[in-house]
C-alpha cells in the first residue's frame, strides 16, 4: 500500500480467488509478530470465482484493483476499520468492499496497472487483449487495444505520461500512444527465439521514463531482461545471469545518488523461474544481490515500497518474501525538485499528473540527454 501499512495478496482460496490484505507491522517487527493483540490478516475478500492472479493498488491507496481467471477486474475500497467477520466467517480487521466490477474480457485477466495520474487503469488477458478503463468513472471503457496476437501477460504505464506498454506470447512487446491508443511501435527481435512459457510478463518502465525493461528475452540462448530505450526504441542492452526465463521485472520507485556527485541511478528487481531474485544498480555492472532457490517455485510478482526501501516478492509456491535495504546499501533517494527539473529539461513537463495533458516530448532533446550521458 502507498501509505506502507498494509500489503495485497492475490490466489486461490478453497472454492473461490482469494484476495488478502495483510498488516505490514508483524513483517517488519518480530515484537509485532509476537504480540497476540496485533493482526496479522486484516481482512479476505472471496468475491472472485476464479483464481486470483493479480492485484494493484492505486497511486493515492483509495482503491484495490484484482484481476482473476473469472475474466473479471474487481475494485475494492475500505468500508470501515475494526474488528468484525468476514463473509466466510474469519475475523477481520477491515472491511473492503468491492465497489465496481468491470467486466469486458473473456479469459483470464492476467495483469493490471494503474496509470500515475490515476485517470486510467489498464487489464490484459489470454483473450488476446488490453482494455483501457476510466478510473474516473467506472466500469466505461477508454479502449479495447487488439493488437497482440496471443496471451497478453504484461503491462506497464510510462512515467512521463505518453505510453503504454505491453509484453505478449507474440513474442512481442508493444508501446501504444496515450493520444490515440494506437500502436506506436513493435518489438520484436530480443524475443523471437524464445521457448516455453510463463505464467507472467511483467515489464516495468524507469522512474525517469528512458527505458523500459522486458521479462523474458534472450541474447545468445541465455535468459535476459531485454532493456528498451525510450524514443528509437533500440535494444542494445541488457541483465543477464539468471537460468531460465525472467517473469518479472520491477524498477524501484525512485532514481538514486551517488555518494557525492550528482549523479543518479535506478534500481530494478528481477524475478526468475530459476526461483532467483537478484537486484541491481543501473551504475554497477553486476548485481547488488542475488537470491538463489529464495522459493520451490517460480517468482510470480515483485512490489517496491513507497519510500523503495522495501522490496515485496512472491510465488507460484504460495509464500512472499520481505527484503529490506539500507540507505548505504541502495543510495539516497533524488529528491523530488531534481526529479521535477529532470523531466522538465527531458519533456517539457514535471510529470505524469493530472495538471500535464498535453505532452511536449522532443526527440532531439532526447537525443541529446541520452549523448551526454554517454560522454559522462
Amino acid at each position: 500500500h502507498p501509505d506502507g501499512s498494509r500489503f495485497a495478496t492475490g490466489g486461490q482460496g478453497d472454492s473461490s480467488g482469494r484476495v488478502v490484505v495483510w498488516n505490514m507491522a508483524p513483517i517488519r517487527s518480530e515484537i509485532s509478530e509476537m504480540n497476540p493483540d496485533i493482526p496479522k490478516v486484516l481482512c479476505e475478500m472471496t468475491n472472485h470465482l476464479g483464481c486470483v492472479n493479480c492485484v494493484r493498488w492505486s497511486v493515492d491507496g483509495k482503491w484495490l484493483a484484482s484481476g482473476g481467471d473469472d475474466a473479471i477486474v474487481m475494485i475494492w475500497q475500505i468500508k470501515y476499520q475494526g474488528v468484525g467477520k468476514s463473509s466466510f466467517g474469519a475475523t477481520s480487521h477491515e472491511q473492503w468492499g468491492c465497489v465496481h466490477m468491470l467486466r469486458g474480457h473473456n479469459g483470464d485477466v492476467l495483469d493490471l496497472s494503474w496509470s500515475p495520474d490515476q485517470k486510467y487503469l489498464a487489464s490484459c488477458s489470454v483473450d488476446n487483449s488490453i482494455i483501457v478503463w476510466n478510473a474516473r468513472s467506472f466500469p466505461q471503457k477508454c479502449t479495447v487495444i487488439t493488437g497482440h496476437r496471443r496471451l497478453v501477460k504484461g503491462l506497464t504505464w510510462d512515467p512521463v505520461g505518453k505510453y503504454l506498454a505491453s509484453q505478449s506470447d507474440d513474442k512481442t512487446v508493444r508501446i501504444w500512444r496515450m493520444s490515440d491508443w494506437k500502436e506506436e511501435k513493435e518489438i520484436a527481435a530480443p524475443f523471437r527465439s524464445c521457448g516455453g512459457t510463463t505464467h507472467v510478463l511483467r515489464l516495468s518502465w524507469s522512474p525517469d521514463g528512458k527505458y523500459l525493461v522486458s521479462a523474458h528475452a534472450l541474447n545468445n540462448d541465455g535468459p535476459t531482461a531485454q532493456i528498451i530505450q525510450r524514443g528509437d526504441w533500440k535494444t542494445g542492452m541488457d541483465f543477464v545471469g539468471h537460468r531460465k526465463a525472467v517473469e518479472v521485472v520491477c524498477f524501484n520507485p525512485h532514481l538514486f545518488l551517488k555518494n557525492g556527485t550528482s549523479d543518479n541511478y535506478g534500481c530494478i528487481a528481477i524475478g526468475s523461474r530459476d526461483r532467483s531474485l537478484s537486484v541491481w544498480l543501473t551504475s554497477l555492472k553486476r548485481p547488488l544481490v542475488v537470491t538463489h532457490d529464495l522459493f520451490r517455485d517460480s517468482i510470480l510478482d515483485l512490489s517496491w515500497s513507497t519510500d523503495g526501501y522495501e522490496l515485496m516478492v512472491c510465488s507460484t509456491d504460495g509464500s512472499v518474501a520481505y527484503i529490506c535495504f539500507s540507505e548505504k546499501e541502495l543510495g539516497a533517494p533524488l529528491p523530488k525538485q531534481a526529479i521535477d527539473d529532470l523531466y522538465l529539461s527531458t519533456y517539457g513537463c514535471k510529470c505524469a499528473n493530472a495538471s500535464a495533458d498535453i505532452l511536449i516530448e522532443d526527440p532531439e532533446m532526447l537525443r541529446l540527454h541520452g549523448t551526454a550521458e554517454k560522454v559522462q
